[in-house]
């Protein structure tokens, strides 16, 4: 019988899966990928043009889709849960056919989280187990192009700035730091320090230039500005963990967070003594929530229970549907910018789902 995989890595906020111990040993190198697809895949309660792609021995931890190519994907994972092993970057594309391998790069510890380029259409960046950020280019058969490494803990969280006239990135960590990278630039250009616990999720306004939201096992959601030292705000959002946050598309000072307590809170910023809106339903911590591009008081969500939720909190009852479609936690989750309903995410049981839930293939 195989030896349990050395634990180098603890899942945010959960408990071990069931399998996560019982599935055998340690790898020596990350499992090879081949073309073959699980075909179209019908989702609980889902809209048409569904498909899936399995991947073996690769739990999801990270989608995003690109912001050049409509369909095509970037997924972070990695062996044995991201509790130890190999890493893997994967890119696909939705067809006709369904969901088809593009590329995949392997790195030598678990990825974590993946972001686009916001300049090139080729380029991405991951954030890995062993506190590195990797920088890819999916034109090419090899990488990294370069690995960036000062985090002295977990990378958990990365993302390229969406706003015009600037190329930056801003890291999240377990070393209780994030991080300001200029990609041309080969050491970072500052280092946020404040928060008290481990950083979970850092996400760039799409508004105001310079400033990103920060989330983190302090239970704080922190606001900072690249231009000023210090963090600008601090707000105690949960009595939990905050594992993950992100900005309204149509609100400069609108976030939500997602937290271990099961619940989704509004922030605006502008008066931060009570949530403007709180979101129950979900049975089990809270992986990551996304505004929609083309809602302004649309959001998902992904969870431990497995399911991913779609809400729109300007009504009285606010839980417009339950996607249950996974067997294992789901943990990462995007919404297409270029086709107006699509979803992608991905979870422990190996599956990356592209689908247009019912209550978004009819207008909002």
């Amino acid at each position: 019988m195989a030896a349990a995989p050395q634990l180098q890595h603890r899942p945010p906020g959960a408990l071990l899966p069931v399998g996560a111990l019982a599935r055998g040993g340690r790898a020596a190198a990350p499992p090879r990928l081949g073309l073959g697809r699980d075909g179209a895949m019908g989702t609980a309660g889902g809209g048409g043009g569904a498909s899936a792609l399995r991947l073996p021995g690769l739990h999801g931890y990270a989608v995003e889709f690109s912001p050049y190519w409509p369909g095509r994907v970037a997924c972070a994972a990695a062996q044995y849960y991201g509790i130890a092993g190999c890493g893997t970057l994967v890119v696909l594309e939705q067809n006709e056919a369904g969901i088809v391998l593009l590329r995949s790069f392997d790195w030598n510890d678990g990825l974590f989280d993946v972001t686009w380029s916001e300049n090139n259409e080729h380029v991405l960046i991951t954030s890995s187990g062993d506190g590195s950020l990797q920088i890819w280019d999916a034109a090419k058969t090899k990488g990294p192009l370069q690995v960036y490494k000062e985090h002295t803990q977990e990378a958990y969280s990365v993302d390229w700035s969406q706003t015009r006239g600037e190329q930056l990135v801003v890291s999240g960590s377990w070393d209780q730091t994030a991080k300001l990278w200029d990609p041309a630039v080969g050491k970072s250009l500052c280092t946020f320090k404040g928060h008290e616990g481990v950083i979970y999720s850092t996400i760039w306004s799409p508004h105001i230039p310079g400033c990103f939201a920060s989330a983190s096992g302090d239970q704080t959601l922190r606001i900072w500005d690249v231009k000023a030292p210090g963090v600008r705000l601090v707000i105690p959002a949960h009595q939990a963990e905050i594992l993950s946050c992100d900005w309204c598309k149509y609100d400069e000072n609108l976030l939500v967070t997602g937290a271990v307590d099961c619940s989704l809170k509004g922030w605006d910023l502008r008066n931060i003594r009570q949530p403007v809106f709180i979101l129950l339903g979900h049975t089990y911590a809270i992986r990551r929530v996304k505004f929609s591009p083309f809602h302004a008081t649309l959001l998902a969500s992904c969870s431990y229970d497995f399911t991913v939720r779609f809400w729109d909190f300007s009504k009285p009852n606010p839980l417009l549907e339950t996607v249950e479609h996974h067997t294992e936690f789901t943990c990462g989750l995007d919404l297409s910018l270029h086709n107006r309903g699509q979803v992608v995410d991905c979870a422990w049981d190996e599956l990356v789902k592209i689908y247009t839930p019912s209550c978004l293939a009819v207008p909002v």
